[in-house]
């Protein structure tokens, strides 16, 4: 299956797709819903889907906090902590792609999968479609144990965001490319997420072996981006910068400040961004 056509890359590969048809990386943002509390988590995300005066991202990855955030850093963890203490419930996630979606820009989510299955799998997959939802990453469940999602987003029309590392296997990752819809996320180090001074010396590397192994796929590589200058570095081998705890900081330090409120930060940050994948 290719997840690069026109008919099967569905709505936030089309996203990756419009970029290299502009010659450029796409930009991918990760905000979490619930911080600092929803209201201004979603207007937080509006601000970085830009507006006529300042280029914004290609797509919105709307992280939902976790209690057991086994894979994220400090950053992202403290920011989860704060929205489940303030009360962030999964129905907030859907007010979050819905808010993304009226601004035009595709939005996915980052989800750990236990939130989706005490939900219910299709009853999840249907009301993040009604709410405008392009697709899930899912960093916690692989391919072979993804039977009910892969009914679920066949049924509602979503993608499916499936991960690779530098440790997966040339198997690991056709089963795994070859189950994605949309594209695929490589993880580019080692380790739980947060922004670097240095971009991954492997993320190159994971990239030519996804190329090799499955040529037609879409890849978007994370962890790690701080910067205009790393985004362009990794946007001149990826079809996608994935920025996260470095849009982040930017809201922990406006809180710290006594301004949760003040999106000046962010929204340079992501103009920054912008600008080093070309957009």
């Amino acid at each position: 299956m290719s997840i690069t056509a026109a008919g099967t890359a569905g709505h936030s590969g089309r996203a990756l797709l419009a970029a290299r048809e502009q010659g450029r990386s796409a930009l991918v943002g990760y905000l979490p819903v619930g911080y600092p509390d929803v209201p201004l988590s979603l207007e937080a995300m509006r601000v970085i889907c830009g507006d006529g005066d300042t280029p914004g991202v290609d797509l919105v990855e709307v992280g939902m906090p976790y209690s057991d955030p086994m894979m994220d850093g400090p950053v992202i963890q403290r920011a989860g902590t704060s929205a489940l203490a303030r009360g962030v419930r999964t129905r907030d996630l859907f007010a979050a792609v819905e808010a993304v979606a009226a601004t035009g820009t595709a939005a996915v989510s980052m989800t750990y999968w236990n939130i989706v299955d005490r939900y219910g799998v299709d009853a999840f997959a249907r009301d993040f479609a009604n709410a405008g939802g392009a697709g899930l990453i899912t960093p916690d469940l692989t391919p072979d144990e993804a039977d009910e999602w892969m009914a679920a987003s066949d049924a509602h029309g979503l993608d499916r965001i499936f991960l690779v590392a530098p440790s997966s296997t040339d198997e690991r990752i056709v089963a795994t490319t070859q189950a994605c819809r949309g594209w695929v996320y490589a993880t580019a180090v080692m380790g739980v997420t947060g922004a670097r001074g240095q971009t991954s010396s492997l993320a190159p590397e994971l990239v030519a072996r996804i190329r090799a192994l499955a040529p037609e796929t879409l890849i978007g590589v994370g962890l790690g981006v701080s910067n205009g200058d790393q985004a362009a570095e990794i946007g001149a081998f990826a079809d996608a910068v994935i920025v996260g705890s470095a849009l982040i900081k930017t809201l922990l330090a406006a809180e710290d400040a006594g301004t949760p409120g003040d999106f000046t930060a962010l929204r340079a940050l992501t103009s920054e961004l912008a600008a080093g994948v070309g957009r």
